[in-house]
């Protein structure tokens, strides 16, 4: 039936599978139900708007990058609204204020600008700190790399700036493990130990990868636990990837096969455009049916002009092997492919964006978003 379903698919698009979701979801809760923590979805991760009822389901709110994203929040998630930016617009604050619960400023500018009117808005307010302690994989996601814009650096700190602040907030991993968390908590607690007894919250961020299968779900709620009953602090998490993670792929289609020393399959979509973390990362990214000793062997290009538009290539690795040879108007299929896509995406080239659709329980597809020429023309 699954292969029914799949072969009537229009590619592209990225497929959110609900029954997958729906299992990080439900080790989420565990993880609030057991520490005591709240937790929020990440939307610079995972915003995908027909499936934040069901996010909603099982989690506190969603935290937020800027006006923009807390919009979103507004109109597709039930519960808390924080919102942090590197810098707040004067034109933006007002109604970043109307609908956040939280406010995290990034400096103590920041901080002295809009205190005034946050507080007197009921705004709960916080500061990013920066522990200058990370296990994040590259700098381009390490938030506490050299010379970082991120946070508030012990050197930097202020105390006498303090009155109204009632959290604070670090975010320093990337698809991180509990181990990892546990020593960035060190570091923190180091620098700014003596602050937090003077806080009513602490949020630890993001970038725990909680719902891959080594993740050490129990360190975790012990960390938490430990910390909470440490300071009397409430805690806060801000997972995105580990929402989204392994829950769908992005399905696309042979366009064409052409030879050049090796097969190259060109299909209808683009790493560049639509996978654009297996370039910045870099990473290869899996291929359903793939074998290890296949007797084909491809490599998968975008339908963009990019010379570079090469799947995995990036990562060092570009060739596909299949037991079975590839034939114009095959269906591939990159799994793990719907946290940090959709959200960063792009018409680059003029090339179409996948559709979004939701394998529901039930087998059913349904399409939450449809796009067209109108998504290109609209942005250029």
């Amino acid at each position: 039936m699954i292969n029914d379903v799949i072969n009537s698919i229009k590619t592209p698009a990225y497929v959110c599978e609900e029954a997958l979701l729906r299992k990080n979801l439900e080790l989420l809760k565990r993880v609030k139900d057991e520490s005591g923590a709240k937790i929020l979805v990440a939307l610079k991760g995972f915003a995908l708007s027909g499936v934040m009822d069901i996010v909603s389901e099982y989690l506190d709110g969603a935290t937020c990058s800027g006006l923009w994203e807390a919009k979103f929040a507004h109109e597709f998630v039930k519960g808390e609204i924080h919102t942090y930016s590197p810098a707040f617009k004067d034109e933006d604050f007002e109604e970043i204020m109307a609908i956040s619960k939280h406010v995290v400023f990034n400096s103590f500018n920041q901080w002295a600008k809009f205190k005034d009117k946050a507080l007197a808005n009921g705004v709960v307010c916080g500061l990013r700190l920066n522990p200058e302690s990370s296990a994040s994989p590259t700098d381009m996601y390490n938030p506490c790399a050299k010379f970082s814009r991120l946070g508030i650096t012990r050197a930097n700190f202020k105390p006498e700036m303090l009155e109204g602040i009632t959290g604070l907030h670090f975010h320093a991993l990337c698809e991180e493990s509990a181990q990892s968390l546990e020593t960035v908590l060190m570091a923190f607690e180091e620098k700014f130990g003596e602050f937090i007894p003077k806080m009513k919250w602490i949020n630890f961020g993001g970038g725990h990868h909680i719902t891959r299968d080594d993740y050490d779900i129990d360190l975790l709620i012990s960390l938490i636990k430990n910390f909470h009953e440490k300071y009397g602090v409430e805690v806060y998490l801000e997972p995105g990837e580990a929402v989204g993670w392994q829950t769908g792929f992005l399905i696309s289609s042979v366009l064409d096969i052409v030879e050049n020393e090796k097969n190259i399959a060109i299909l209808d979509t683009s790493a560049e455009a639509h996978m654009p973390d297996t370039i910045l990362m870099p990473y290869r990214p899996a291929v359903r049916g793939e074998s290890k000793n296949g007797k084909f062997s491809y490599r998968f290009g975008g339908n963009t002009c990019l010379a570079g538009d090469i799947v995995g290539q990036d990562a060092g690795n570009a060739d596909y092997k299949f037991e079975n040879e590839l034939k114009i108007g095959d269906k591939v299929i990159f799994e793990d492919q719907i946290h940090y896509t959709i959200v960063k995406n792009t018409t680059f080239n003029g090339i179409m964006l996948p559709d979004l659709l939701l394998l529901k329980q039930n087998g059913e597809i349904k399409t939450l978003r449809k796009f067209g020429f109108e998504s290109y023309r609209d942005r250029n």
